[in-house]
């Protein structure tokens, strides 16, 4: 394993949740550092591999709820590792998959800071297969789309649901509650039928996961009949509906 010196910050990813899905080197990564700077979907049972004496700090960013800033966490790296820390930056998925990643490479490397990227297990896809959804298929899709389901924090992007409609292929939705009768009514305005297979995956990976089949027309109805919330993951398209022919074999991953 690579040592962890003094004044660098690690950018790790934690994946979706289990601390059995940390990568080996994540797993080193916690074992070594001074301060973990967290985020609100790292899972407890992960941080409390950290060493004694480590420091935590929470820089959650979820939404609706009061957050830390994108450029105040920025300078609590910065910060940090000037101070001699051994900094790990630890995210929950993957720290380049809607995560922030970029952001804080960018402004270490503006500060001069050295660091380390260490991907993890994004949820959108791992929740998906831990549920029996594969991400392809070589009998319904070559390609799948990841995409954000919420809007940043100036509410003005937003993805061009019906062009993503017309591509024909799977779509992985990543926290898109709030927004998920504004996705459901424009993915069904640009051509996608109302019985495209579907499926809700809330807190995957963790003990409260649960996973509720549907169809694109249903979803919005589903989810709040079962009382889906935040943190979830909806994936809608053909794989949805192949993990019906799996449950009967399946081994749950509990």
């Amino acid at each position: 394993m690579p040592d962890f010196p003094a004044g660098e910050v690690w950018l790790a990813g934690a994946g979706p949740g289990d601390p059995r899905l940390l990568t080996v080197l994540a797993l080193h990564a916690i074992g070594q550092a001074d301060d973990i700077v967290y985020d609100a979907l790292v899972d407890r049972r992960v941080l409390d591999l950290r060493r004694d004496g480590a420091e935590l700090i929470s820089a959650g960013k979820r939404g609706g709820r009061p957050s830390s800033q994108q450029g105040d966490i920025n300078d609590v790296l910065i910060e940090r590792a000037r101070a001699g820390r051994r900094v790990l930056r630890l995210k929950g998925g993957d720290p380049f998959v809607f995560g922030r990643g970029w952001d804080e490479a960018s402004a270490l490397t503006e500060a001069g800071i050295r660091f380390r990227i260490i991907p993890g297990l994004t949820a959108g896809l791992a929740g998906a297969a831990l549920a029996g959804i594969p991400a392809t298929s070589r009998d319904t899709n070559h390609a799948v789309v990841l995409a954000a389901g919420h809007r940043a924090e100036d509410g003005g992007s937003a993805a061009d649901w019906a062009a993503l409609a017309k591509l024909g292929q799977p779509i992985v939705l990543y926290m898109p509650m709030s927004q998920l009768a504004e996705i459901t009514a424009s993915l069904q305005l640009g051509g996608l039928s109302s019985d495209t297979p579907a499926a809700l995956i809330q807190s995957a990976a963790t003990d409260q996961e649960r996973v509720v089949d549907s169809t694109l027309g249903n979803l919005v109805d589903d989810a709040a009949r079962h009382g889906i919330g935040s943190p979830s993951i909806v994936v809608i398209g053909a794989t949805a509906g192949l993990r019906r022919h799996l449950l009967g074999s399946m081994v749950r991953w509990r």
